[in-house]
């Protein structure tokens, strides 16, 4: 531990770092030297608050029926975090104003961490601190009501993620029945859910406003510190999913209709085999997916696999789903400790497997950025960050074997993936075009809030799955988009990566050594450089134009028809 924090050190109250950011605060500046032993004391204790909050959280999500893990995370949010919050401004500004910060600036990685810290200083109102806190609670509502939701289906209380492998089951009465089971569990809080982004969006307007901004959305432009693209250039992205996407997911599930000889296409036949096969059951439990994915990733690079081998040596994995844990996945990194934590919800299926090599890929860049010397150059942007995870996703198809032992399965798991990418990339256009209207008219109605998400819906849809007298079921589809609620505008990243991410695996596909290199290069530099640089030295370009989505729709087609 670094000698500015002393041995020992926990944070029980906001008064244990208090002292600490008022040395710093203090503390005289007279060479360079010492400006630099400043940046290294800031870094330490900023990364000890960091993995204090990140255990308070990963605990939280482990089990939300426990009141006293909820109440200790909570106490950080409502109590300690206020308290911090106006110190590391002064801080900030102490850094960005000093005449030594110049001598630095030379440097890309240094000139990148002080240009987030001259957003921060912009964005920072002292009366923002009450709201980001009664924010953090309101999230953390959110994130009880969704992990109480179970259903009892043949006796037996199931979480929503267990449940939903029964939409895999050939037997289509089967898939119905535990359909509405979800439906009718999620609609009993549909009303809370709801009222609960009214106030989300209140407040976040609110913040907005006082920081000096039209509205929440440009607010978080900066706040994101999306320094490289504006929302022009996201609505673009809609428009290029919109004409090069949606075409493609149409062809997909026309030939699943056809496939399936089904007149209606229902919501709870989009995810079972279309030629009636049964569910690809990849593992048995969390144990065994883990052992299998080390397999993979070895095969890949023997570094990628020995990252997860040191995770499980460390216990730092929880796989399984379970009554009370959270939902969703997640990758944590711990700055102190210097390696993350993995969470997901592993239920035996071909999801679980995509969820543990995408978190296994923010991992392995957690890994890679180690040896960076100031937490700040490890903190990368969601664009570079979800370009690690998503990448692995493809990459790691090559080693699916281990998973999947019969070609059959395993070309059909393949086909499934990529059907996949070319599903989930006209949601993420439907879920950024929404939070884009919601925040550019924030004193929308429920009702008019319903209406437009169905249109935004119907824009990227298919429009081949049949929900008459299911309209509920569309309604109120994104309250299951956890990002909306917890992380605003955290979300097009996904899509931006996706790209990139193809275009890291069409270059594995033309030649494998050089395509790694490329990934691995891009790891390591964390965020030192701006994120188009980023991707250059990834070997693909930083482009979500509908010229560049159309060829790498191209090239994805001609993949896709490899496993038809």
């Amino acid at each position: 531990m670094n000698s500015f924090i002393p041995a020992n050190f926990r944070i029980q109250t906001g008064s244990d770092v208090e002292s600490l950011l008022q040395n710093l605060i203090d503390r005289d500046i007279t060479s360079l030297q010492d400006f630099e032993q400043f940046v290294v004391d800031v870094n330490a204790l900023d990364s000890h608050i960091s993995e204090d909050m990140a255990w308070r959280y990963i605990r939280m999500t482990c089990d939300t029926k426990d009141k006293n893990i909820e109440a200790d995370y909570l106490y950080f949010v409502q109590e300690i975090q206020p308290i911090i919050a106006p110190f590391e401004d002064k801080i900030n500004n102490k850094i960005v104003q000093s005449p030594f910060a110049s001598a630095k600036e030379s440097d890309s990685a240094y000139y990148i961490y002080f240009r987030g810290l001259k957003s921060a200083i912009e964005l920072f109102r002292e009366e923002n601190i009450p709201l980001h806190s009664e924010l953090g609670t309101l999230a953390q509502n959110y994130s009880a009501i969704q992990g109480a939701m179970t259903v009892n289906y043949k006796g037996e209380e199931i979480t929503l993620q267990k449940a939903a492998n029964f939409l895999m089951e050939t037997d289509r009465t089967v898939r119905e029945e535990v359909w509405h089971l979800m439906h009718n569990r999620r609609m009993q809080d549909s009303q809370k859910l709801e009222d609960l982004f009214d106030e989300m969006v209140a407040k976040r307007t609110q913040l907005a406003k006082n920081a000096g901004f039209d509205n929440y959305r440009d607010y978080m432009f900066k706040a994101l510190g999306r320094f490289d693209y504006t929302s022009d250039d996201c609505k673009k992205f809609h428009t290029a999913i919109e004409t090069q996407v949606v075409p493609l997911l149409k062809d997909i599930q026309a030939r699943r209709k056809q496939n399936m000889n089904l007149e209606s296409l229902k919501p709870w036949d989009t995810a079972v085999d279309p030629l009636g096969r049964s569910p690809l059951k990849p593992f048995t439990d969390g144990n065994d997916l883990l052992e299998k994915g080390i397999a993979v990733l070895n095969q890949l690079h023997p570094f990628f696999s020995q990252c997860l081998t040191t995770m499980r040596e460390k216990s730092l994995l929880d796989l399984d789903s379970r009554v009370g844990k959270a939902p969703g996945g997640y990758n944590y990194p711990l700055a102190e400790t210097n390696m993350p934590f993995i969470f997901m919800n592993a239920t035996g299926n071909l999801r679980d497997v995509e969820t543990l090599v995408h978190e296994a890929g923010h991992a392995i860049h957690s890994f890679q950025m180690a040896p960076l010397d100031l937490n700040a150059f490890k903190n990368t942007p969601s664009e570079v960050a979800e370009l690690a995870s998503m990448s692995m996703e493809l990459l790691s198809m090559e080693g699916w074997q281990h998973y999947f032992q019969n070609s059959d399965e395993l070309n059909r798991a393949k086909q499934e993936q990529i059907e996949g990418v070319i599903g989930t990339l006209p949601w993420i256009a439907t879920v950024d075009a929404f939070q884009h209207w919601i925040y550019e008219n924030p004193t929308h109605s429920q009702s008019e809030r319903r209406e437009t998400w169905r249109a935004i819906q119907a824009r990227f849809s298919s429009g081949l799955v049949d929900y008459m007298d299911l309209e509920d079921a569309l309604n109120f589809a994104w309250h299951k988009q956890l990002h909306i609620f917890e992380v605003p505008f955290y979300y097009v990243e996904y899509g931006i990566a996706q790209l990139g991410a193809l275009g890291i695996w069409k270059n594995y596909t033309e030649n494998r050594e050089m395509a790694l290199e490329g990934y691995q290069r891009f790891m390591k530099l964390g965020y030192t450089k701006p994120i188009p640089e980023i991707y250059e030295s990834a070997g693909v370009a930083f482009d979500f134009s509908e010229e560049y989505i159309k060829s790498l729709m191209q090239f994805v087609h001609t993949e896709w028809e490899k496993y038809s």
